[in-house]
C-alpha cells in the first residue's frame, strides 16, 4: 500500500477500525463466526503489511506499532485482534529468517493484502511441545512431500499461506524441527474438526489435513533451523503480540464501566459508593502493572535483537527467557482478573448480563482462553527451573555485573 506509513497514522487507522469491529463483535460472538469483512478492511487497509519492510511495499513499521496496534484492535473485536497479531507474528518470522527468494516472492502479496498467514504448530500425540515434531517431511527428488494433520489452527480455512512445524526427516528425532511455508493454493487443505468454544470464537481455528510438496527455499532457515528461529522471533515476538491483544481487551472493557459510571442514565448510589472505587482503582492498578511489563519485555527484546555480536544463542538468555515466558502468563491472567473486577463492579444488570451492549461477558469469555493458549502452567514449570540458573536475579531494565541491561549479562549456560 502507498501512502503515510508513520506509526501515528498506523495507531489513528487502528483506532478507526477498531470502532467499526467492535460494531460487529457480539454477532461474531454469537455465531462463532469467522470475521470475514473485519478482516477485508485488514487487508485493503494494509494492516496487514504492518512489519513487512518497505523495500516489499509494506508499511515498514516495528514491534512497538504491532503492540499498540494489537492492544486498539484488542477493544473492538478480541478474535478479529487475534487473528491479525497471530498474522504478524508468522510476517516477523518470514522477515527475519526467510529466504531471499522466499521474501521476494511472498512479502509483496503481505503487503497488498493479498496474503494472510497462519500458523500450524499443533500436532496431536506431542503435548503442546513446540520444540519438536512427530510427522515428518519426505525426500521426494529435488524437493519434500509435506503431510500434517494438525488439531487447531488459527483462521485455517480462511488462510492464504501456512507456517508449518515438521520434523526433518523420517529418521530424525523429534527435536529436528524444520519450518516449512505453503502456500494455500499449492497443497490440499481439508477439514477435520470444527470450533466450539467458550470465548474467542471467531478465530475460526479449526482442525486441518494438509498435503503438499515443498523445496528447500520454503523452509524457513534451513532443514532443521526451526528451534532457533522458535527462539528468536516465533515465541517472543507472539507472546508480546498476544499479550497486546488482551491488554486492548481488558482496556475496552476497562473504559465500558468508566463509561457506565459517569452515564447519570444508568449510574445508581452503588455505582458511586467507596467499594465501587476501590474495585476500580485495583482493576486499573492492575492495567496500569501488566502494561509497564509489557513495556518493559518489549524494549529489552528490541534491544537485545539489536545486539548481533552474540549470534543466536543470545535470545537464550535465562533472564530473557524468564521475562518472556513470565510476561504472557502475568498478562494472560491479569487481563482476565481486571474483566472479573470489572464484572463485580457492573453486578448482575450492568456486568452479568449478556447482551450486544455489554462487552463484559464476551470479554470475561474470551481473556479465559489466554492462559490456555501455551498453557501458562507449561511456563510456570519452565520458570521455575530457569529461575535456579539465574542467580544474579536480573529484573527486566536493571544492570548485570558488566553494566549491560538485565538479560546481557551472560551466566555462560543457556535455558
Amino acid at each position: 500500500m502507498s501512502g503515510d506509513h508513520s506509526p501515528d497514522t498506523a495507531l489513528a487507522l487502528a483506532e478507526k477500525l477498531s470502532a467499526e469491529f467492535a460494531q460487529h463483535a457480539a454477532k461474531t460472538d454469537e455465531a462463532a463466526a469467522f470475521p470475514a469483512g473485519n478482516v477485508q478492511r485488514l487487508r485493503e487497509t494494509g494492516l496487514l503489511g504492518l512489519l513487512v519492510p518497505s523495500s516489499y511495499g509494506g508499511m515498514g513499521l516495528g514491534l512497538a506499532e504491532l503492540s499498540q496496534v494489537a492492544r486498539v484492535l484488542g477493544g473492538g473485536c478480541a478474535s478479529t485482534a487475534m487473528i491479525w497479531a497471530m498474522h504478524c507474528q508468522q510476517v516477523a518470522t518470514l522477515v527475519r529468517h526467510g529466504d531471499e527468494r522466499l521474501l521476494r516472492r511472498v512479502l509483496p502479496r503481505v503487503a497488498s493484502g493479498d496474503c494472510l498467514l497462519a500458523s500450524i504448530t499443533t500436532e496431536a500425540g506431542k503435548g503442546g511441545h513446540l520444540l519438536s515434531g512427530l510427522a515428518a517431511l519426505e525426500e521426494d527428488g529435488d524437493g519434500h512431500v509435506l503431510r500434517r494433520d494438525a488439531p487447531v489452527v488459527t483462521a485455517g480455512l480462511e488462510a492464504d499461506a501456512y507456517l508449518i512445524t515438521m520434523r526433518t526427516r523420517p529418521d530424525s528425532p523429534p527435536s529436528d524441527v524444520s519450518l516449512a511455508f505453503v502456500p494455500r493454493e499449492d497443497a490440499e487443505v481439508s477439514f477435520r474438526s470444527g470450533w466450539e468454544t467458550l470465548g474467542m470464537r471467531g478465530t475460526a481455528s479449526v482442525g486441518l489435513t494438509l498435503r503438499t510438496r515443498v523445496s528447500g527455499e520454503q523452509l524457513v532457515n534451513g532443514p532443521g533451523g526451526f528451534p532457533p528461529v522458535a527462539v528468536a522471533t516465533l515465541i517472543p515476538v507472539g507472546h508480546l503480540a498476544w499479550c497486546s491483544v488482551w491488554l486492548g481487551v481488558a482496556q475496552g472493557a476497562f473504559r465500558h464501566v468508566v463509561g457506565l459510571l459517569r452515564d447519570p442514565k444508568v449510574r445508581s448510589a452503588r455505582d458511586r459508593s467507596e467499594l465501587a472505587a476501590h474495585h476500580l482503582a485495583r482493576a486499573r492498578l492492575k492495567l496500569d502493572t501488566a502494561a509497564a511489563f509489557l513495556q518493559a519485555c518489549l524494549d529489552e527484546y528490541v534491544e537485545l535483537d539489536a545486539r548481533t555480536s552474540a549470534g543466536e544463542g543470545r535470545f537464550s538468555d535465562v533472564a530473557f527467557q524468564l521475562h518472556i515466558n513470565g510476561l504472557k502468563v502475568q498478562v494472560s491472567e491479569t487481563a482476565f482478573a481486571v474483566v472479573d473486577e470489572l464484572v463485580s463492579i457492573g453486578g448482575l444488570r450492568h456486568g452479568y448480563t449478556r447482551s450486544p451492549g455489554n462487552p463484559l461477558e464476551r470479554a470475561f469469555r474470551d481473556l479465559r482462553a489466554a492462559s490456555l493458549m501455551y498453557a501458562n502452567d507449561r511456563l510456570l514449570v519452565a520458570n521455575g527451573q530457569l529461575a535456579l540458573l539465574d542467580r544474579e536475579i536480573r529484573l527486566p531494565g536493571t544492570a548485570g555485573a558488566d553494566g549491560t541491561t538485565a538479560f546481557f549479562a551472560r551466566t555462560g549456560r543457556d535455558a
